[in-house]
């Protein structure tokens, strides 16, 4: 079928509801049982007028400007249309009217009440009744004649009657529903109508067919019925030239007829199956309007019309198939075929009247407007009285060939029809027709405006009144767009046939005493959208133009958009920017979106990717979060927001219909927070937005996630845990950029979702599903995974003990890959850096402006420079690996490792800070019961300390986004890669004592080869501090394979660095047989055995080591020792008992 139905929208409270059209057909009007009657400009409008009538409307009629109700007070009253003055009561009955109808004429009114009496009085004179008694229960509905002689009424007692109202008498009855004693208990409320015109028919809704009766004679002419029809029909409509006669059913089925030929042309279910009570035809189009008993408004479109193609048409159908795409249909494609010049557009003057009309407003040149046309010139008869059906065609009226409607050979579309494309708005305000108004609510403040007989002005008010004090603004430009920021007000009105479009700001944080400045639009350009960031306004224009301003003035970049302009936004450096990218279908809009970055580092991040909405809904706010992070809301209440961490992809994170307690309900968006996780809105009742007064409450809602199943307790923590990351992700943003952010927040969020994790691999463990645990464990990190290793040997899982014990050498060589990875990038960045601003720096404060010759002097302040400044090394980064095997090597392996001279000697040659100094800089060592996601936040920290310390010294502006990371941090994440013995070793401290002195007798030997300055002892204490912390933990057997075969892997790959060389051998380890490593992982535990007992034949360090290092060296055991059994004992007991034993 050719027709088109728009998605209903609220309009009542729920119960009996009635539509009918103005007589231009210019609005729809409805009453409802909420006591409101509403005029609708469309379907679409979101401000209707509304006008109470009383407690309750039971019925409405409007003709000639005159609007009757039937009111719960027992009265008929009369409006004036459209201002809704009251102007009277009509007549009164002992209980309620159930029905009340104009004459054709709109000279008289009849009413039937629950008091069994009917009423017709004259609208101009109401003490002109007549009463018409007969009917023995409730009357339901009644219809005059269009010629004003008789009276139809159906009534609770079964009857169907028709009175000569000039005599007040029955003329004949007919017993044809089922009796009952209140409507409420009727089936049917049997709504029946005559046929317009001549009133040569009168149609009566009788169960599930329509019974037509001839006039005068009251024989029973035909019925008309459908298989669709499942329930009792409840009311019938002609339309206006008495062709087709519509029909609606209590299951919600719409059933429309020709009537001279019986064939039911249009069929229509309910979207949600609720009982149609109303029913009216648009008095030109051919729409019909309807309403269901809860309150809903549905528009029908283009009923009834049928295809019938022009003497051109009909001629190519008969060429061959192939031929319908030559040049000669190439016109019928353009629409030149569709319209004749003699017809006129019916569209050309309802430019408001776009909502009722699918395509007004729109050049009739594409096939989907040929429906459009036939329509159109179906109006043309309609218009000009031709109510008969032409059977034969007219060729020089209408343009129609002979074919029968039932043509397999015409062309026609009926396909999904073009949405209207939504109209630019401002986020935050309210619509620009109403006297009082909100132009913008965000999180700064509130602009109102205030448009009336007496005051056309403006009002702004600051939430924190510090930013500023409220203002008052005249509003002589009529501005209808503003925003609002806290160094900004930016007003903007459109152009007018004497004026351009201007931009208005005012520049209040400025320190001069010029505050504003205006710029005006070039000609015929308007702008429609508006929006204020930090230092920066741009505005949209109808050109399809972005214009960007400094807060000051000053033009800066302009762009063009690929469509009309929705909405835009600002925050910071971004702006985000909503526009059509096409034209959306079946009451779908097709937006695009553009987000991009103002600030030094010009870039877009989102390049015109579709917005997601919900079906059939539009845009009604879009925004940031106080975070920064982007967001909107569409009309079904959805709320989604930018998830940084997938690829920027959107993610629903809020509902706002759910909170709302009525269908009519609504919350109005001002603002989105991240920490703490807050929607800040208004709600609104029984409508899409708040009035201006009385000042209207925020509420707070909470975000939710839509995961599936929720309510159970797995659910709901996982729910809780991707919400928490989404909503951190913002974090990471402000981090990369610069920005300041709450790192105790960020570790409390991390914390929580840690905990969320375990507790799910707890449940997980509980329920038996291990292969789900091994999955949350790898979301854990790496000390939490520890952490379920203990729960799940605990719960005698050793299956999954393993499991989880090769996942953990798995992410910690996957950690270790990775930083040694973002190290080299970090290098090759400050290479880079470095040759464009040597020159910048002298070799005092930095090393970056030291000439490329190094000599023994450089050599000597460079370790002058690492023994009084050792924060300098953040920002120092080494690439003696990418020459030699890690110097950090030997806190994972025993195997070759260069001798501090080496070290020293080749640190030299580079012009780099010793990496060893790294173990003074941070007090901490590493120890075995330490976990990586510690170690990792003390180096963040300390990194942070002494990047700032460093920027603060040489004032550098771009240095902060390169500062490197220490190089310990890949030392201690490779040390990581081996499971975690359950229960201390007993032979561990020994390992250490023997592995320290070995340490110690290489340094010796350094010292002697040395050149002898005192900067080299004191080095090679922090040097034997730093390995000795490092070497604190027993031996596996991969690490004794991989001494005994590094040199074969180096052979085989000499360019691989120590991370790879260790991520290579854990690969080859793996190929061996379970034999192989059992044997292997024996000698281990005997070398430690061993080592135990050797330790004993040690000597003492010889005295002229000096007494500094062995104070040194016992200070460094004793800390260790202390700090080894803390975490072990303490916190990793505790936190398995809060986690795991909870549970049970």
């Amino acid at each position: 079928m050719p027709s088109a139905r728009k998605p209903m929208r609220y309009g009542h409270s729920e119960g009996h509801t009635e539509v009918c059209f103005d007589d231009t057909g210019s609005c729809i009007v409805t009453c409802g049982s909420d006591g409101d009657v509403r005029i609708w400009e469309n379907l679409d409008d979101d401000d209707p007028k509304s006008i109470n009538v009383g407690e309750k409307a039971y019925s409405c009629a409007l003709k000639n400007g005159r609007l009757i109700t039937a009111v719960s007070n027992n009265t008929v009253q009369i409006h004036t249309f459209p201002e809704g003055a009251p102007d009277g009561i009509l007549t009164r009955f002992t209980m309620h009217a159930n029905h009340v109808t104009f004459s054709s004429g709109g000279t008289k009114i009849a009413a039937g009440s629950s008091d069994f009496m009917i009423k017709v009085v004259e609208v101009t004179d109401s003490s002109k009744q007549k009463t018409f008694r007969g009917h023995e229960a409730p009357v339901l509905s009644l219809s005059f004649d269009p010629k004003d002689v008789y009276l139809a009424s159906a009534s609770c007692d079964g009857s169907v009657r028709v009175w000569k109202i000039e005599d007040q008498t029955c003329t004949t009855s007919w017993q044809l529903l089922q009796k009952c004693n209140d409507v409420i208990n009727a089936k049917s409320i049997c709504r029946l109508g005559w046929q317009p015109g001549t009133g040569k028919l009168l149609a009566v809704p009788v169960d599930k067919v329509v019974k037509l009766y001839r006039r005068e004679t009251w024989d029973s002419q035909l019925d008309l019925s459908d298989a669709s029809i499942t329930l009792p029909l409840n009311v019938v409509a002609w339309s206006p030239c008495g062709q087709y006669l519509a029909a609606g059913s209590v299951d919600g089925s719409i059933v429309v007829w020709n009537v001279e030929t019986q064939e039911c042309i249009e069929r229509m279910k309910h979207e949600k199956n609720y009982s149609i009570c109303g029913l009216a035809w648009h008095p030109k189009y051919k729409q019909v309007a309807y309403t269901d008993t809860e309150g809903n408004l549905g528009l029908l479109e283009n009923v009834g019309v049928v295809e019938k193609p022009k003497d051109k048409v009909a001629s190519a159908v008969a060429k061959d198939y192939n031929d319908l795409f030559d040049g000669d249909d190439d016109d019928y494609f353009n629409g030149d075929m569709v319209e004749p010049q003699s017809s006129p557009n019916p569209a050309a003057d309802e430019d408001d009247d776009g909502d009722l009309m699918l395509t007004s407003g729109r050049p009739r040149r594409a096939i989907i407007d040929e429906d459009d046309n036939s329509l159109d010139i179906g109006l043309i008869k309609a218009s000009s009285s031709l109510l008969e059906k032409e059977e034969d065609g007219d060729d020089q009226t209408g343009g129609f060939s002979a074919l029968p409607p039932s043509s397999t050979q015409q062309h026609f579309y009926d396909g999904p029809m073009p949405t209207p494309k939504q109209r630019p708005f401002q986020s935050g305000s309210t619509p620009a027709h109403l006297m009082h108004r909100f132009m913008v609510w965000n999180s700064v403040g509130i602009i109102r405006c205030y448009n009336d007989e007496q005051d056309n002005a403006i009002d702004v008010e600051f939430h924190d009144t510090s930013v500023h004090h409220a203002t008052h603004l005249p509003n002589s430009l009529n501005h209808t767009m503003a925003d609002l920021s806290a160094e900004a007000i930016l007003l903007a009105c459109e152009g007018t046939e004497e004026l351009a479009s201007k931009l208005h700001c005012i520049h209040f944080g400025s320190w001069d005493a010029n505050k504003e400045w205006t710029v005006d639009m070039p000609k015929d350009e308007d702008i429609e959208a508006i929006c204020l960031g930090q230092g920066w306004a741009a505005c949209a224009t109808s050109a399809f133009l972005v214009r960007v301003f400094t807060v000051g003035g000053v033009q800066r970049e302009i762009f063009s958009l690929p469509g009309p302009v929705v909405s835009m936004a600002g925050h910071g450096e971004q702006l985000m920017i909503i526009y059509h990218r096409g034209t959306g279908f079946d009451g779908d809009q097709c937006l695009g979106v553009q987000l991009m970055e103002l600030g030094k580092k010009k870039r877009q991040i989102l390049h015109g990717d579709p917005l997601s909405l919900t079906r059939k809904s539009y845009l009604v706010w879009v925004g940031f979060s106080a975070e920064g992070t982007p967001c909107y809301v569409d009309s079904e209440g959805i709320v989604r927001m930018l998830n940084r961490g997938l690829g920027n992809t959107w993610i629903p994170v809020c509902n706002t219909r759910e909170q709302c307690k009525g269908k009519s309900d609504h919350y109005w968006v001002v603002g989105i927070h991240e920490n703490p996780q807050q929607l800040r809105c208004i709600p609104c009742k029984g409508s899409r937005f708040p009035p201006t007064l009385p000042r209207p409450a925020v509420a707070i809602l909470p975000f939710q996630l839509p995961y599936c199943q929720v309510t159970t307790e797995k659910g709901q923590m996982e729910e809780q845990y991707w919400r928490s990351v989404v909503f951190q992700n913002h974090v990471d943003y402000l981090s990369k950029n610069g920005y300041e952010f709450d790192e105790s927040a960020k570790n409390q969020a991390v914390k929580e979702q840690q905990e969320l994790l375990m507790k799910l691999f707890a449940l997980s463990c509980k329920l038996e599903r291990e292969f789900r645990c091994v999955e949350l464990a790898d979301l854990m990190a790496p000390n939490v995974v520890s952490l379920a290793i203990k729960y799940a040997s605990r719960s005698r899982r050793i299956n999954l003990a393993q499991r989880l014990s090769q996942l953990a050498v798995e992410k910690a060589t996957e950690l270790a890959t990775a930083q040694g990875d973002e190290e080299e990038e970090e290098e090759e960045e400050e290479e880079d850096f470095r040759k464009h601003l040597s020159a910048g720096y002298s070799s005092s404060a930095t090393e970056w402006g030291q000439l490329p010759v190094r000599n023994v002097q450089q050599d000597q302040e460079v370790e002058d420079a690492e023994e009084t400044d050792a924060c300098e090394e953040a920002e120092e980064t080494p690439e003696v690996h990418k020459q030699r095997p890690n110097p950090f090597s030997k806190g994972v392996t025993s195997a070759e490792v260069t001798t501090p001279k080496s070290v020293l000697g080749s640190s030299s040659s580079q012009g780099r800070v010793n990496p060893f100094k790294v173990s003074s800089n941070k007090k901490d060592p590493v120890v075995p019961s330490a976990n990586v996601l510690d170690t990792m936040s003390r180096y963040s920290k300390k990194t942070s300390l002494s990047g700032s310390r460093a920027v603060n010294k040489q004032n550098p502006p771009v240095i902060k986004p390169l500062i490197p990371k220490p190089k310990s941090k890949q030392a201690s994440a490779t040390s990581f890669f081996q499971p975690r013995t359950l229960t201390p070793n007993p032979s561990e401290k020994a390992v250490e004592e023997r592995e320290g002195k070995a340490v110690e007798e290489r340094e010796g030997k350094a010292v002697e080869d040395g050149e002898g300055k005192a900067g080299n002892e004191s080095h090679e204490v922090k040097v034997t501090a730093q390995e000795n912390t490092e070497n604190r933990r027993p031996r596996t057997g991969f690490q004794m394979w991989l001494e005994e075969n590094r040199a074969n892997i180096l052979t085989d790959n000499p360019d691989l660095n120590e991370a790879e060389v260790i991520k290579e051998g854990m690969s080859r380890f793996r190929m061996l047989t379970s034999e192989e490593r059992m044997v292997w992982t024996e000698k281990a535990k005997g070398g430690a055995v061993n080592g135990l007992a050797e330790d004993k034949k040690r000597k003492r360090p010889t005295a002229d080591e000096g007494e500094g290092r062995r104070s040194q060296e016992e200070k460094s055991e004793d800390t260790n020792a202390s700090k080894k059994s803390k975490p072990l004992d303490q916190s990793t007991n505790g936190r398995l008992s809060a986690f795991a034993f909870k549970q049970s």
